[in-house]
């Protein structure tokens, strides 16, 4: 559990006021309008390059006149290097896929543990295209794959190569030349399991090794665009812009698959929401709010709004919500042309104002800009936002079941409420596609599958499992109850472990007909430090990363100055 001092830089003395309660934070509807925040963990790995005067290199261009080939970048921190190895490949067009079960793309990569030899590329060369068909060893930290989007990549190397800058309209739409599919790690494939590298303090926050990879490969991603121009264009050619390449992050589409993560991983959901939710109780706690700050706070509005005009989707939800976040932004224009040095507690007075004024989409950006006015108060959290999840898989059998009544009835409120029965608060079932090889919804009352069923109804269960429970001896102990009820261990098990993990679960129905998937990845996806959500239906979304930040520069030290915003 997250105490006042952990990762604590000027904390407060005196915290009054409390973090928000997980049934205001954990509702779908909140947890769908989440924004990335300083302690996302692109975020939290530009800071450490920029903390500890990482250096980059770029080892090796071998690509050809056709974009074949391959590359090497090389991040080089106080005690390891790790390098980015990039296979290009010439893919026609109707073999462009962004699903999972494609075979071939634009580029693969993986993030080398070192300095590759030309051995080691030998032997990458010969697997990492394959992806899943293929196999990498412990030697790689994780391997993904990637497209261009085609319309934007075409747009660019046409203007390039006559010399042009590409119209920043049409950067601003996309937001990004290429976009990754899948990025695996984790023993995937042959990948070193983290468990063996999560002692090295690089790579202990969350999704470290992933970030990584991606930043290193959006550098490729300019580095192809600017090569293919130089071929087609010769001594016409420009190369792209800074501030074009500001408006440049790495695209990702992401559907149905990344939306059970949240639910079959609590502990580690708990720890990243705890977080947050102590960073922003730090900030309200503040006793004073200086000039600085009342200027950096109009800054980071500044950048806020910039972020919200560029933010381009054609998804009627998602239309609205950009619409509302417009909106709230200039009330709180409004708001900080007032004097609130002089008020009370003038951090939680301007929270206050907020949740009483601006929709669940302004919140959480104003939350965002409220943390990244409190770096020192806030990032030390990075640090605590990981997870041992083999403590959650004890059972303790010496508990009354009197106790575990009490528990579900203090902790599941919101799951006993549920009718079950009713068609519509069961409509749906979670399943992997044996054709897709993703997870995904099926219609329970119009669709065969339901035995093949995924064990993310939690509310059904929790419910089902205290009814069994209420229809027990309450004084008998839970190990008896589940010789004899066996189907109620994963629910009982995961009971217990909310019992000190209160962010943990998902407040709302995951089969219920009205759910949104969307709010599952995004929320996600903000704690990676995901921008521009662009829906594209109920289940899946593009997104942006990196857009807007730092580039490794080959030439000196990386800054990371630029906020989530920018």
């Amino acid at each position: 559990m997250i105490k006042p001092s952990d990762g604590a830089t000027n904390v407060p003395s005196n915290l009054t006021i409390e973090r928000r309660s997980p049934e205001r934070v954990m509702r779908l509807e909140r947890m769908g309008s989440a924004h990335p925040t300083r302690l996302s963990f692109l975020r939290t790995l530009l800071r450490r390059v920029n903390d500890e005067n990482w250096r980059f290199e770029r080892a090796a261009w071998d690509i050809n006149a056709n974009g074949v080939g391959h590359a090497v970048y090389k991040a080089i921190g106080p005690v390891r290097t790790y390098s980015l190895i990039v296979f290009a490949h010439d893919l026609p067009d109707d073999q462009r896929s962004d699903r999972v079960i494609a075979t071939a793309w634009d580029a693969t990569f993986t993030l080398f543990d070192g300095e590759p030899t030309k051995k080691d590329i030998d032997r990458l060369a010969e697997n990492v295209p394959l992806q899943e068909a293929g196999r990498i060893d412990q030697t790689e930290l994780c391997m993904g794959r990637a497209n261009r989007s085609v319309r934007l990549f075409d747009h660019v190397i046409d203007h390039l190569s006559r010399g042009l800058q590409p119209d920043m309209r049409e950067l601003e739409s996309v937001g990004y030349l290429m976009r990754t599919t899948a990025v695996y790690g984790s023993g995937k494939f042959g990948a070193v399991d983290f468990s063996l590298i999560t002692s090295r303090p690089e790579l202990r926050p969350c999704f470290q090794v992933e970030m990584l990879a991606v930043w290193l490969f959006r550098s490729f991603t300019v580095d192809i665009i600017n090569h293919m121009a130089k071929i087609s264009g010769g001594d016409k050619m420009v190369p792209l812009g800074a501030q074009e390449m500001n408006a440049l992050g790495v695209g990702n589409s992401t559907g149905l698959g990344m939306a059970p993560f949240l639910v079959r991983h609590p502990m580690l959901i708990n720890n990243w929401l705890l977080a947050r939710e102590e960073a922003l109780v730090r900030v309200r706690n503040r006793p004073n709010l200086t000039l600085q700050d009342h200027s950096n706070l109009k800054d980071e509005l500044k950048r806020a709004q910039r972020n919200a005009r560029n933010w381009i989707s054609e998804h009627p939800i998602q239309l609205q919500k950009i619409a509302d976040l417009q909106t709230d932004l200039g009330k709180v224009e409004a708001l900080l042309c007032q004097d609130l040095i002089q008020n009370a507690q003038p951090w939680n007075h301007v929270w206050i104002w907020a949740e009483n004024n601006l929709t669940l989409e302004g919140q959480e950006a104003f939350l965002a800009i409220l943390l990244e006015c409190n770096g020192p108060l806030v990032d030390g959290l990075a640090d605590c936002m990981d997870a041992n999840e083999h403590l959650g898989t004890v059972i303790d059998g010496s508990i009354p079941l009197f106790k575990i009544v009490h528990m579900i009835e203090h902790q599941y409120a919101w799951a006993l409420n549920v009718d079950y029965n009713l068609n519509a608060a069961s409509a749906r079932f979670w399943y992997v596609s044996e054709e897709k090889l993703e997870p995904r919804l099926g219609e329970r009352f119009e669709e065969p599958g339901q035995e093949l069923e995924l064990p993310l109804d939690i509310g059904r269960m929790v419910a089902l499992f205290y009814s069994a429970l209420c229809e027990s001896d309450p004084v008998a102990v839970l190990a008896d109850f589940l010789r004899s009820h066996p189907t109620h261990r994963y629910i009982a098990r995961r009971v217990l472990m909310m019992s000190n993990h209160p962010y943990g679960e998902v407040q709302d129905n995951l089969i219920d007909q009205s759910m949104m998937p969307i709010d599952l990845l995004r929320c996600k996806l903000s704690f990676f430090g995901a921008t521009h959500f662009d829906p594209r239906s109920d289940r899946w979304v593009r997104i942006s990363l990196f857009k807007g930040q730092d580039y490794p520069n080959f030439d000196h030290q990386v800054t990371a100055s630029g906020s989530q915003n920018a």
